[in-house]
């Protein structure tokens, strides 16, 4: 597998105007001439454009800049994020980057040799064996390396070994060429040595991390659902219906358990068991509320087998933005809703309420939007007969943003503002999408009489109105028409 050549960034790239002002701390490891050459360019633009670096951690610190060997199992005992708040005596945990160094040929020769295990039939379970991993952690390789390719399984390899999820990786013979900046979700962008403002990149990535919060605080309000009410719905019925179908399509990709790929006691009480991929919901009248899929951080959830205990009930958003307003129902677990749950809601701010016709017996307003999908998975095309794309504002193409922040909230909510089809809902097209950079999609349909939730979304991905793909873009995309006036996605820079 070859690595794509470099492409120089362009000087003026849009950046986010919401980026604070950050203090960091370097916490040297294990050292080498290039991993000496990037800390210095680094910590030296991070004072430059206007940030803090502080010799020792205290409680208002962001970032740990730190180093490892790469290849080599880091003990956990070492690990600043498995450790670093108590071995610091710090009240909050900063956000930790681990550098590794490797040298181009060392890359190649581990990207060419997932590679070609990954081409295997069958696959070998002992061409996934690495230092440092759980016994079984080849079937976590495996299954992400078969959705994002060799990178993905490396990516997951590095970070844990390196008992990390932010890596920096610097690949550069006897100087930096270029660093991967790899996160929890997968994502692996890259900055390019031969961009004159290489380590300003490097930094405005972090900042970026660093600059948003996750908005997961929420509030159960309001009095139980009685169970039988709940028990009358179509919704959850229709839920699990869409997860199966949802499911033969292969469009949830496994849930990655830390536990499975490398085994430490420190794991679960610094970073969640799990993490799932993807959620969805709909918006059931009777409610007027959202239905979503709950978080898999707490406990593991098969997205492709729900169960009615695996739903949460969306009434709003929490001031600021925050979290989620809930509404639990009787004899039901109530686990909080999936981190996307605030993306979901205020998605519909942005849009308008329409009134169904008599057919739908509704007689209050819904939000255009009735369904809503999220997943870690791409679009490789699709017919803009049936189909809107709508775009992510310009900076989050180039620094990006995860799951459960304000940041990718704010984004996904500024995106389907602006959709044609969802502003007039007489468009006739009935789906609109947009692609979150090194992360995935998020896919919604409108009101389609006799159908059920989600159904049209299935139905348009067996008909190859939207052609969903393995691959997720890690930055600058748009889509260009065919022959036959399809729309297939280009990427402004391509890394496979």
């Amino acid at each position: 597998m070859a690595l794509s050549q470099p492409m120089a960034f362009a000087l003026d790239k849009p950046q986010h105007d919401w980026l604070k002002k950050t203090k960091v701390v370097f916490v040297p490891g294990p050292m080498d001439a290039v991993l000496e050459e990037v800390a210095s360019g680094v910590l030296e633009r991070f004072e430059a454009l206007g940030h803090t670096v502080q010799e020792k951690p205290t409680d208002d610190t962001d970032i740990l800049l730190t180093t490892a060997h790469f290849g080599v199992p880091l003990n956990w005992r070492k690990s600043l994020v498995l450790t670093g708040r108590i071995r610091f005596k710090l009240k909050r945990m900063p956000t930790v980057y681990t550098m590794l160094h490797v040298r181009p040929a060392e890359l190649q020769a581990l990207l060419d040799h997932l590679d070609a295990a990954l081409k295997k039939e069958p696959i070998d379970p002992a061409d996934f064996q690495f230092d440092g991993l759980a016994p079984h952690a080849y079937e976590v390789l495996i299954e992400q390396g078969l959705r994002g390719g060799p990178i993905l399984a490396l990516e997951r390899v590095v970070q844990a070994q390196a008992k990390g999820l932010h890596i920096l990786l610097v690949v550069g013979e006897d100087s930096p060429e270029e660093v991967y900046h790899f996160d929890l979700v997968g994502a692996y962008p890259r900055s390019y040595a031969s961009d004159p403002w290489f380590y300003d990149d490097i930094v405005l990535r972090t900042v970026t991390t660093v600059s948003t919060h996750e908005v997961t605080d929420h509030e159960v309000v309001g009095e139980h659902i009685p169970y039988d009410f709940w028990r009358s719905l179509d919704t959850p019925e229709a839920m699990r219906v869409a997860a199966l179908e949802f499911g033969k399509r292969n469009f949830f990709t496994d849930m990655i358990k830390i536990n499975e790929l490398v085994q430490v006691p420190a794991v679960e009480s610094s970073v969640a068991s799990q993490y799932s991929e993807g959620c969805y919901a709909t918006w059931e009248p009777k409610l007027d509320a959202l239905i979503a899929t709950i978080t898999g951080s707490a406990r593991p959830v098969d997205k492709d087998n729900i169960t009615e205990d695996e739903l949460a009930i969306l009434t709003g958003v929490r001031p600021g933005g925050i979290g989620a307003f809930v509404r639990n129902v009787e004899k039901k677990r109530n686990d909080s809703p999936s981190s996307e749950a605030v993306e979901m809601m205020e998605m519909d701010a942005a849009l308008p309420r329409i009134s169904l016709d008599s057919d739908w017996q509704v007689e209050d307003q819904v939000p255009v939007v009735r369904s809503k999908l999220h997943g870690h998975r791409g679009i490789s095309s699709y017919n803009p007969t049936f189909v809107e794309y709508v775009s992510l504002d310009q900076p989050y193409f180039h620094y990006l943003v995860s799951c459960a922040t304000e940041a990718q909230a704010n984004a996904v909510r500024r995106a389907f503002a602006k959709s044609e089809a969802l502003q007039n809902p007489d468009d006739p097209r009935l789906a609109v999408f947009t692609i979150l950079p090194g992360h995935g999609l998020v896919i919604v349909e409108k009101w389609v009489a006799g159908k059920k939730p989600f159904q049209l979304l299935w139905e348009y991905m067996d008909a190859g109105h939207v052609v969903v793909a393995s691959h997720v873009p890690q930055g600058l995309i748009h889509y260009e028409p065919d022959a036959d006036g399809r729309m297939v996605l280009v990427e402004d820079w391509r890394i496979v």
